[in-house]
């Protein structure tokens, strides 16, 4: 089973993007399509205090009649926050995950700083490919003719 350093080593931008509580909810979720993401990690200097997602925009702005031109991000996000570590499991993020009904869970680092953002997509991509993988080599075994184009 791989691990939650895996996933970062095979992201593009492992870092994620922050926002901070009083940046306006209109500004976070324009940064978020412009980005093509789903959540923003919210910080306060170095530590991380929480996170807001499009669902948070949808339930708790959107159908409470809300505007996002004048909510702030404190007044929405989801806090406190759910995080890993590195060194934690893809199926320990996978049931994090399901237990919360959530997506996405920041990655703190040794020192409490945050250093990726893994979501469940990462995770299936993650498991799908370990499987290939597995496959490949019992394939290998069973025929005794190893794949070199892996």
């Amino acid at each position: 089973m791989g691990t939650v350093q895996r996933i970062l080593a095979h992201k593009k931008n492992a870092i994620p993007l922050t926002t901070h509580a009083e940046e306006l909810v209109f500004d976070a979720i324009g940064r978020m399509s412009t980005h093509g993401i789903g959540s923003l990690v919210v910080v306060e200097g170095t530590t991380v205090i929480g996170i807001i997602a499009e669902r948070d925009y949808l339930r708790k702005v959107a159908l409470m009649g809300r505007s996002s031109r004048t909510t702030t991000v404190a007044e929405v996000m989801s806090a406190p926050v759910l995080t890993v570590t590195p060194n934690d499991t893809i199926d320990h993020c996978m049931s994090v995950m399901t237990e919360n009904r959530c997506r996405h869970l920041p990655v703190l680092g040794t020192q409490g700083t945050l250093v990726g953002l893994v979501s469940i997509g990462d995770c299936v991509k993650t498991l799908v490919r370990e499987q290939a993988d597995e496959i490949g080599h019992l394939n290998d075994y069973i025929t005794g003719a190893p794949n070199l184009n892996r």
